[in-house]
């Protein structure tokens, strides 16, 4: 197959298998694990130094395929649908973009706790040889970031040139930040904020219910029955409304309209709203697992950064990252992470003063502008990294975070 000069080809995704015994990874909750696999892709190579990296993390149902074509990742049990083969950030990476493959090597690595290949849910407890189902340990943020720098461990990588995350991502990027701030030197948040809001929490919380209350969830014991796949298919419209402007999503629904047939008994769709609303669900659960979001969603509802860091105010907190630069992206039409969200950021990184740009981005594209809209963000990523050659080589930190634990 032949792929723009502008692309990264074929890719292929790896696998970091990490098992120390002797060193396990402690999460939050107090359990530890001896061994679990993180999925990753990479594009472009590392320099010498490795100090040319950047790490990138997924939104909440993303994925480690960043860009180019994938066609297949072994043993997901048909999640790796058509859908996912495509790079969800291809607009961004490669020859001659934003996240240039020419100058950087950018990674992108499936949340532990996910099911894209990581160890989560749906893969096999070896204590058991069966999923982990619901035995699958409660997750924070802070852990799935410390996961993540076990991987950069593995690849000897101990400074970053930047770390970058969207939605829930910047959640992520948030908590390298401040538990490993010598570990990044650009930090590039988009369409995120330093907190789970009041309004995330209730839709979070309506997504839970949904899922637990189909018949076939069985307190997520179901991988030799029935899935949950109503319940699931439920949460993933709860959510999708805040991901798209309501102007988007009428445009969508004008052009993707699936069914008109009454799908639920006696009511009979009568908009083309409803009709793409419900497929929305139904090609979602597909290609992810019930589990998996709702450790994901668990993982959302207790992000606390001050707590995670172990820091009292987000002065002190930020205090910690003066040698770091921030980009901080806002979305007009955002209804997920509002502007209001990123302001209060901007705001705490001012008062510790950490060199900060905010930049908003005018989109009628809501949400999903970051995914959609490439040229609304890429001169002001692309700049932000070439503002600083990436430095030289960095060595194993001593410390490896702050932490409460």
């Amino acid at each position: 197959m032949k792929y723009p000069k502008d692309s990264v080809g074929e890719v292929q995704t790896r696998f970091f298998e990490f098992c120390d015994a002797a060193n396990p990874m402690r999460l939050q909750c107090g359990t530890e694990l001896e061994h679990f696999t993180l999925a990753y892709e990479v594009y472009g190579k590392m320099n010498a130094a490795k100090s040319n990296v950047i790490l990138l993390f997924h939104a909440m149902t993303g994925s480690q395929h960043a860009a180019g074509h994938n066609p297949d990742v072994p043993g997901l049990n048909g999640r790796w649908t058509e859908e996912m083969h495509e790079g969800w950030w291809d607009g961004f990476i490669g020859p001659g973009k934003a996240l240039d493959t020419k100058k950087y090597c950018i990674i992108c690595a499936n949340y532990l706790g996910g099911c894209y290949g990581s160890t989560g849910p749906a893969t096999i407890n070896p204590a058991t040889g069966k999923p982990w189902g619901p035995a699958f340990p409660v997750l924070r943020v802070s852990d799935i970031v410390d996961s993540q720098i076990r991987l950069l461990d593995h690849l000897g990588v101990y400074q970053l040139h930047a770390a970058i995350g969207s939605s829930l991502g910047g959640f992520l990027s948030l908590s390298l930040a401040t538990r490993y701030p010598d570990r990044a030197r650009i930090v590039i948040p988009i369409g995120s904020g330093a907190k789970t809001t009041i309004l995330q929490r209730i839709l979070n919380f309506e997504q839970i219910t949904a899922i637990e209350a189909d018949p076939n969830f069985r307190a997520g014991d179901h991988y030799e029955g029935a899935r949950p796949d109503t319940g699931l298919a439920l949460a993933r419209r709860i959510a999708h409304k805040t991901f798209i402007s309501l102007e988007a999503l009428i445009q969508r629904a004008r052009d993707e309209v699936v069914s008109d047939a009454p799908p639920f008994g006696w009511y009979a769709m009568n908009s083309p709203v409803e009709s793409y609303m419900l497929h929305q669900g139904v090609k979602f659960v597909t290609r992810f697992d019930a589990n998996s979001y709702l450790r994901i969603l668990d993982a959302w509802q207790w992000f606390d950064l001050l707590a995670e860091s172990g820091a009292e105010t987000y002065t002190e907190l930020f205090s910690r990252c003066q040698g770091q630069e921030y980009l901080v992206f806002s979305i007009d039409s955002d209804a997920a992470f509002p502007p209001s969200e990123q302001s209060k950021l901007v705001k705490a990184l001012k008062a510790a003063h950490v060199p900060v740009i905010w930049i908003t981005v005018h989109s009628d594209k809501g949400h999903d502008s970051f995914l959609i809209e490439p040229h609304l963000f890429a001169p002001y990523v692309s700049q932000a990294l070439h503002q600083h050659e990436p430095g030289k080589k960095a060595t194993a930190p001593e410390k490896k975070a702050r932490s409460t634990r």
